[in-house]
């Protein structure tokens, strides 16, 4: 009878481990070690978060000025080896550029992007992301803000989400031209001026919905306002 010649497998033969082995297991404890004890995310501070995705765990960008609320945010998801050249390149690959700006329930968040996350990301598992990641687009919003000489002032009207970009490129020209064809002071002192603008979905109440009305209409509304005793 033939004896087959002993193999040595990894990580289930007697003897030292090998130092792969040993980097396999040190990183399965430090993920462990972080899930069981998360590092607490704190509103407004910018910090990328891990979020769940399913059963998988994503790191999540959050939109500057958009991270401050308690109960949503609004965040970019993005490779976990971010921000190399390859893990865009990965990135692109399975989805996760294309996401654009999302609406995150901060009851998702599982704290601070910790590395030893990272074996828990469709990315490691070289996985497209879902189709339906839990979150709606953070969509674009349109500020048309009242400007004295001197550079100070404050937003007259907000408009927002607009569901492409292109729809918020659309109104503030047409806005723009409406504007100057009042010489741009319809409100006494103030120069007018629309632009577009990330929409702060921390402060949603207070953007008028540009699919609901014309945005011609909503800012002669917003100018009586401003005109009425």
């Amino acid at each position: 009878m033939k004896r087959r010649p002993f193999v040595r497998r990894c990580g289930h033969a007697p003897g030292a481990l090998t130092l792969e082995d040993a980097a396999v297991v040190a990183d399965f404890r430090a993920m462990l070690t972080t899930l069981r004890n998360p590092q607490p995310w704190t509103p407004g501070h910018a910090q990328d978060i891990a979020v769940r995705v399913g059963s998988f765990i994503e790191r999540a960008h959050p939109r500057p000025g958009d991270d401050h609320d308690l109960d949503l945010i609004a965040v970019a998801l993005v490779h976990p080896d971010t921000p190399h050249a390859a893990a865009y390149l990965h990135g692109r690959q399975l989805g996760y550029i294309e996401r654009g700006w999302l609406r995150c329930d901060t009851s998702a968040i599982l704290g601070t992007w910790q590395p030893a996350y990272r074996p828990l990301t469709h990315a490691a598992a070289d996985l497209d992301l879902p189709d339906d990641v839990g979150m709606e687009p953070a969509h674009y919003g349109l500020h048309v803000e009242a400007r004295r000489s001197d550079g100070t002032g404050y937003t007259l009207l907000r408009l927002g989400p607009y569901t492409q970009c292109r729809h918020t490129d659309r109104d503030a020209d047409r806005l723009n031209a409406h504007l100057g064809g009042t010489a741009g002071t319809t409100v006494p002192g103030f120069t007018l001026r629309a632009a577009a603008a990330p929409f702060n979905v921390s402060d949603h109440a207070a953007y008028r919905d540009p699919y609901e009305a014309d945005a011609v209409v909503l800012l002669a509304a917003a100018i009586d306002r401003e005109e009425a005793p």
